[in-house]
């Protein structure tokens, strides 16, 4: 999840419940804090469309994973029937895709771990933001019922309240500031070097692929 939705999440649920609204010119505090419940509304979808992404992810890595060991099962089946046939060259090709698969099948597996707990992460956070909304619109009720009881209480009561209201109004910390960040680390690796770890690397997969079809020829005269 973005580190600006996190943060944005974060400010509005640690929020305290008397510090929800901004003092805002020319804006009362009974719109503002709708303008706050709104922006919870804004975050959970937010949130809700990260989590139909990190589903969706979760999905197609769990269905290529599983097509992935199919193969590798298939493949296993077909070096023993290349070796009775006495085809090192077919078993060699067969052996190589095997590989390939063994080193794609952690990635995925590590990949459906992390979705599984963004999934967790993301749906605590939809109950927190919902927590947070039943939360203000309560405080908002009871701003509405204060604002009549002063309206229709004595001069006195309405000043003494319009003191308080504006106190709050002016004590309160803004709940709400979007805070988008993108950080990227750039990596370089000269050709040459590049060239020969990737010669490297091929010669010793050669190695490992003649040793498996060793050793699966002899488990099979055996």
């Amino acid at each position: 999840m973005k580190e600006g939705l996190i943060k944005r999440i974060s400010r509005i649920i640690s929020a305290s419940a008397n510090a929800v609204v901004d003092s805002v010119e020319n804006a009362t505090p009974q719109l503002v804090m709708e303008q706050a419940i709104r922006e919870i509304d804004d975050a959970i979808a937010d949130v809700r469309d990260q989590l139909g992404k990190a589903e969706a992810a979760k999905y197609l890595n769990s269905k290529t994973l599983n097509d992935e060991n199919s193969r590798h099962a298939t493949l296993a089946e077909q070096i023993e029937v290349a070796v009775q046939e006495g085809r090192d060259d077919l078993a060699e090709a067969a052996i190589a895709k095997q590989m390939d698969i063994e080193a794609q099948i952690p990635v995925l597996e590590k990949a459906i771990a992390e979705t599984d707990q963004e999934i967790t992460e993301l749906n605590t956070y939809i109950s927190a933001l919902q927590g947070k909304k039943r939360e203000m619109r309560e405080q908002l009720r009871d701003f509405i019922k204060a604002s009549e009881h002063v309206s229709n209480g004595p001069a006195g009561e309405q000043q003494g309240a319009n003191r308080d209201t504006a106190t709050k109004v002016d004590q309160a910390a803004g709940a709400f500031n979007r805070i988008l960040e993108q950080v990227g680390v750039p990596t370089s690796e000269s050709g040459a070097d590049a060239s020969k770890l990737a010669e490297l690397e091929e010669l010793a997969r050669g190695n490992r692929i003649k040793e498996r079809l060793a050793k699966i020829k002899s488990q099979t005269e055996a």
